[in-house]
């Protein structure tokens, strides 16, 4: 074939001016698709989520005060307006906000679980690895309908988390207790140990504590039943909180160390500082883990002994849970009236047999007669919560600690809670007066408190 001819084919083969245009407008529509979080695959939504987000992070200044949220959020959205119109990204209103919320949420907050930190009636957040989150709600359980890109996402999450607490989390320590700023209670477990990916729990507590009005009005407990533990605050005695995990122990700690006189000198002593007195004058003692070097570690058992040479009028430790138990018991019978703490079980009985469990956890050779002396010395009354077969949290049992029969620590249930029926899934049921009154009612006297019989149940019927 001769040259001329061969041009002349090329040339009828080339695609026209007008052509070349229409294949070019084709190419960027596919690219704008492609770019587009609805018509694109998942992956392509990730990409376009990370490439606008490391630009932002990368462009945003740094000096800026992140914790006014406002105005960081303007910016940053302004910034995102900009980058979208010069990529030429074409996104729906919705796929906008949502590609926004979630850019918002990695910069700011924490990925794709911040939406359920601020909603209202959510009270716990578990992330079983990257790809299922469940939510509670009203009791109840519940997946939802996001999830982290991947193992690595969660974990820049974990890390956002626990690393301005001064605690780490990694292979050589893969279990972590945090919170966040706002008290809410977090737990992280990291591989190896969880084998399925990262596992996140979050505890959220209430913006606004519950009050004692909440909790009659929940039916969580009586008027009397209140009446007759604030007077056993007033007065001076000891109290444990048990009950099994996730049934109101911080909420009711809350709640009786509310009754705490103002004046009087309070220490807390918790794993994560989660409790919210509101007294003026609280020392509020938190634990730490080892560093990196597997040093500097502070227990609750150092933390006890320590806040009995702080001259503190009531000793509150959010969660007994090993050998500080003895020291807790010590403080109690040496003149450290009116203390709270609270400590996992399933009924008062076995609360009793905990606590001498972890007296034993502390390392002392004592005989266990000598220590159920010590508990029935030092505790008064505990208090018992459940949480129902309904999702309901109910105090279902104040029971007081009479002293020692033989080698056995006697109690006497003061208020029992009675269920009457199940409607529509819901328990029905209220927490009674047993028609007993404690031993130790001469305590709340002194204290000028002087109680109805009927708070009791005595020389009159119970309400129905």
């Amino acid at each position: 074939m001769s040259l001329l001819k061969r041009i002349e084919r090329n040339q009828s083969s080339a695609p026209s001016s007008s052509q070349q245009q229409s294949e070019s407008s084709k190419l960027q529509e596919l690219r704008v698709k492609r770019s587009s979080p609805a018509v694109g695959s998942r992956d392509a939504y990730v990409d376009l989520k990370n490439r606008i987000q490391q630009k932002l992070i990368a462009e945003l200044d740094p000096s800026m005060d992140i914790t006014k949220t406002a105005e960081v959020r303007a910016t940053i959205q302004e910034m995102f307006e900009g980058m979208l119109a010069d990529e030429s990204i074409v996104l729906t209103r919705n796929e906008k906000r949502r590609l926004f919320e979630s850019i918002v949420s990695e910069i700011l907050g924490f990925g794709p679980i911040e939406q359920f930190l601020h909603k209202d009636g959510i009270t716990e957040i578990m992330v079983n690895g990257p790809k299922k989150i469940f939510v509670e709600s009203g009791g109840k359980l519940q997946r939802v309908n996001v999830e982290f890109e991947d193992n690595d996402h969660l974990l820049r999450i974990i890390d956002r988390i626990v690393a301005p607490l001064g605690r780490r989390i990694d292979e050589g320590s893969p279990m972590v207790d945090a919170r966040l700023p706002d008290g809410s209670r977090v737990n992280a477990v990291v591989p190896p140990i969880s084998i399925d990916g990262a596992t996140l729990t979050i505890r959220i507590f209430a913006k606004v504590p519950l009050t004692i009005e909440n909790l009659i009005e929940f039916g969580s407990l009586t008027v009397e039943a209140v009446e007759f533990l604030k007077a056993c605050v007033i007065g001076k005695l000891n109290i444990v909180i048990s009950g099994g995990t996730g049934s109101g122990k911080t909420t009711m700690l809350n709640i009786l160390s509310g009754f705490i006189p103002d004046g009087e000198r309070i220490v807390t002593i918790e794993n994560a500082a989660e409790l919210q007195l509101r007294q003026d004058h609280v020392v509020r003692l938190e634990s730490r883990n080892a560093n990196v070097e597997g040093r500097g570690e502070v227990s609750i058992q150092d933390l006890v002994i320590n806040s009995l040479r702080m001259r503190p009028d009531r000793v509150v430790v959010g969660e007994v849970r090993g050998g500080e138990a003895l020291d807790m018991l010590q403080a109690m019978n040496t003149g450290h009236d009116g203390s709270l703490a609270t400590g996992h079980a399933n009924s008062p009985r076995d609360m009793l047999s905990r606590l001498e469990t972890m007296v034993l956890m502390a390392g002392m050779d004592l005989p266990h007669r000598a220590i159920r002396e010590q508990i029935a010395a030092a505790v008064h009354l505990i208090v018992h919560s459940d949480r129902l077969r309904d999702g309901s949290r109910k105090v279902t049992s104040i029971s007081e600690i009479q002293g020692m029969e033989g080698d056995v620590i006697t109690t006497s249930e003061i208020f029992r809670f009675e269920q009457t029926n199940i409607e529509n899934g819901k328990v029905i049921g209220r927490l009674r007066p047993t028609g007993l009154r404690p031993k130790f009612m001469w305590k709340i006297q002194e204290a000028g408190i002087m109680l109805p019989p009927s708070i009791f149940g005595i020389g009159t019927r119970s309400r129905r």
